[in-house]
């Protein structure tokens, strides 16, 4: 599946870019060889000189408007450099293209090379005055600017992975070093006995005692604290772990696709990211999306270990399907009628009530016990497993050392797969394929009451981190972060996860190439979360 979602990407990237390219020199969108009309007024007395000096030029904004035919409100008066050309008898203009500059001439700027500049010629024509002339300015040629972006894109996050990769490797050494020292004490295997009932159904394939079960738990504790430094290093072991038991190499097993499920879903107690933009936004309470991020990546967490354990089952006979789902009729049973009371509180009012009584979306006593719990766990977890190895006589430091070995290979490791993944989201986002893919996809979440203006926070969520944290600040800078818009784009934000990233990282590091139905898994965890973001939002905020 990552094959066809990876070709996807690039090619609906590519393609959308050239033609976006070729219709824009088919209208001459940035105006190429054409003169606009301008004031340039100089700093000091004018004359010709092969020496550069400053000067200002000003374009009304009526006239900007119907040069380029863009929205523009204010006129533009840009500082700039001239200098002298003898040989065709005008001047070379070069300035700095800032946040305070039209749209266009940003976008001009970002693809005529690596610097924000813009350079043009002008001739004088009539003058008004000592320092002031009328002249016509003529910009530099711009062509191909998407394709441009998609090189620019595609060699930015190829550097991004390898970035990524080579910072995980202090934290993967010093996780899996700690890990080494639970493993070889026996701390692991208790830890896992005191979930048993939990993850013998969710991993039925995997050994109670494995090293496997102990990542797995340590993996999802992180995630719910919001440990994302400590997740990581914890879930590429119990990859590792589970691949030992993976009979057909290269080809994703239950157990993995289901621990990657859970990964997707993003259940954490505490959106961190999303409550800190919305407090540098100005909100007069941040933390009021708590509730609703956990209600969210719930239902992400119940649809993807539901697709998961359903989806595991297939291709099987009409026979196989009536005995699953006889063997699974209490499983089955229990979601439907959580569902069932979800959606009959809602529709009653009474969730509101429930949620407004106990004061669970702001309450500063949850997020005081959480923050203390999370700023406690990663010392208190280091030092109890080192000292329980202590007094169970292991070698601590031979045993951390030989785990941090392991840590590094498995960083290295991944940057191949990080590469290809990022790189195909880059040029994805480039090229402008996210626009149309809003265009097609605007019909069918307005009939759910989706706003507009948060369909690219949805859709970029599974794809970027960083791309989805800009949108999300952007659309509060416009909407402001206490917006039903606001709260909205912030709880999807800590509803689900960067699901692309996440498969390429957890496979990556153990070179899984079939991922058989996890794509499938986490792009319906994704679509649940934000149904759920949205459902939530709306009933509370709506």
């Amino acid at each position: 599946m990552l094959n066809y979602i990876w070709l996807g990407l690039l090619f609906l990237g590519i393609g959308t870019a050239l033609t976006l390219d070729l219709s824009n020199q088919t209208q001459n969108k940035y105006q190429n060889g054409e003169s606009v009309e301008v004031a340039v007024s100089f700093d000091s007395n004018f004359a010709k000189s092969d020496k550069p000096f400053d000067a200002v030029i000003k374009i009304s904004a009526q006239s900007f408007v119907k040069f380029y035919k863009v929205n523009q409100n204010e006129a533009i008066d840009q500082k700039v450099r001239f200098t002298f050309n003898k040989k065709e008898n005008n001047y070379t203009v070069y300035f700095i293209v800032d946040e305070k500059s039209p749209a266009i001439w940003q976008e001009m700027a970002k693809v005529s090379g690596k610097e924000n500049d813009l350079s043009g010629k002008i001739v004088l024509n009539n003058t008004n005055g000592i320092n002031s002339f009328t002249a016509s300015f003529t910009l530099e040629r711009i062509s191909f600017a998407k394709m441009k972006d998609v090189t620019n894109s595609a060699i930015d996050y190829a550097g991004k992975a390898v970035n990524i990769a080579l910072g995980l490797i202090g934290i993967m050494a010093l996780w899996l070093g700690i890990m080494k020292i639970a493993e070889q004490s026996g701390l692991i295997q208790i830890i896992a006995k005191s979930v048993k009932p939990v993850t013998k159904f969710l991993f039925p394939d995997v050994p109670q005692d494995h090293p496997a079960m102990g990542s797995m738990i340590m993996n999802m504790s992180a995630n719910m604290l919001g440990l994302g430094n400590a997740a990581t290093p914890f879930g590429l072991k119990a990859m590792e772990e589970l691949d030992k038991l993976n009979p057909e190499k290269g080809t994703a097993t239950n157990a993995m696709v289901t621990f990657l499920a859970i990964n997707t879903a993003g259940l954490t107690l505490i959106p961190a990211t999303a409550i800190a933009v919305r407090a540098a936004s100005g909100s007069s309470d941040p933390t009021i999306i708590i509730g609703t991020s956990i209600f969210g990546a719930s239902c992400a967490t119940f649809v993807g270990i539901l697709a998961a354990k359903t989806l595991e089952k297939f291709p099987m006979s009409f026979s196989n399907f009536v005995s699953f789902l006889q063997s699974s009729w209490k499983f089955f049973t229990a979601i439907f009628l959580i569902a069932f009371l979800i959606v009959l509180l809602a529709t009653t009012g009474l969730l509101s009530k429930i949620f407004s009584s106990a004061g669970f979306l702001n309450t500063d006593g949850l997020k005081i016990i959480i923050q203390i719990i999370s700023t406690l766990a990663i010392p208190i977890i280091i030092i109890t497993f080192v000292i329980y190895g202590a007094i169970k006589k292991v070698k601590i430091y031979e045993a951390f050392v030989d785990g941090a070995k392991e840590g590094f290979n498995v960083a290295l490791r991944i940057i191949p797969y990080l590469v290809a993944m990022l790189v195909a989201i880059g040029i994805f986002r480039a090229g402008g394929a996210m626009d149309f893919l809003m265009v097609i996809l605007s019909p069918m979440t307005n009939l759910i009451g989706f706003p507009a203006e948060a369909l690219p926070m949805a859709l970029m969520r599974p794809l970027s981190g960083s791309g989805s944290l800009g949108i999300m600040s952007e659309v509060m800078s416009v909407h402001g972060p206490d917006s039903f818009i606001g709260i909205l784009v912030s709880t999807i934000m800590g509803s689900t996860e960067t699901t692309f990233y996440v498969l390429a990282l957890y496979f990556g590091s153990v070179s899984i190439k079939k991922t058989r139905h996890a794509v499938t898994v986490g792009i319906l965890a994704d679509i649940a979360g934000i149904l759920g973001a949205l459902f939530i939002v709306k009933l509370l905020f709506g």
